[in-house]
C-alpha cells in the first residue's frame, strides 16, 4: 500500500473534464502501484479515513495519473477542492461484475447487444456502474431502458446522457 499526502485539485477549463475535483497520484507513486504501466488502471485504498475500491485513474502525461473525485467521494472525505488528503492506495485487481439486471434485459434487444459488445470494457462498465448507482428501483428501470434505448440507437454513454438532456430518448 503506497501512502502519501496531496491536494485536492479542480479543473477550470479542460474540455471534458472541466470543473471535475482530482488528485494527482505522481508517477514514482504509480510507479510502485503498477510498474512500468503507462494506461489507466483501478485502485483500492483510503483518502483519509474514507475507503473506497474500483476506482480508475487516468493518465495526464509525464507518468502522472490522476484520481476524479465524485461528489459521493467528496462527501465521504467531508473536503473541498485545496484540502490536503491523505492516500493510501494499491491496485485493485478484482474483476468487475456487470449489474446482472441490465446484462438480462440488453440481452432481449439483440442490437443493442450487438453495439455493446462494440465498446470499450471501460465504456461498457459506465453504464452498469450508471445503473449500479441508482438509489431506488424506479430509477434503476429506467435507467436500464435509457441505456438499452440508447445503445439500441448505437449511442455510447456519453452521447446517451447528452441526449437524455436534449430528451431525445
Amino acid at each position: 500500500m503506497q501512502k502519501f499526502e496531496t491536494t485536492i485539485l479542480k479543473f477550470g477549463s479542460m474540455g471534458e473534464k472541466t470543473g471535475w475535483t482530482y488528485i494527482i497520484i505522481p508517477a514514482d507513486v504509480a510507479q510502485l502501484v503498477k510498474p512500468g504501466n503507462k494506461v489507466s488502471f483501478k485502485i483500492k485504498g483510503k483518502l483519509d479515513n474514507y475507503k473506497f475500491s474500483g476506482l480508475s485513474v487516468l493518465p495526464m502525461g509525464k507518468g502522472d495519473f490522476i484520481l476524479a473525485l465524485n461528489a459521493e467521494i467528496r462527501k465521504g472525505i467531508g473536503k473541498r477542492h485545496g484540502a490536503m488528503l491523505m492516500v493510501q492506495l494499491e491496485e485493485d485487481k478484482s474483476p468487475f461484475i456487470m449489474n446482472a439486471d441490465f446484462m438480462e434485459c440488453l440481452n432481449d434487444a439483440p442490437d443493442a447487444v450487438e453495439f455493446f459488445e462494440t465498446l470499450s470494457g471501460s465504456h461498457q462498465r459506465y453504464f452498469s456502474k450508471w445503473v449500479d448507482s441508482a438509489k431506488t428501483i424506479e430509477t434503476k428501470t429506467k435507467r436500464i431502458a435509457l441505456a438499452i434505448n440508447a445503445l439500441s440507437k448505437k449511442l455510447g454513454y456519453p452521447e446517451m446522457l447528452r441526449s437524455q438532456k436534449q430528451n431525445k430518448l
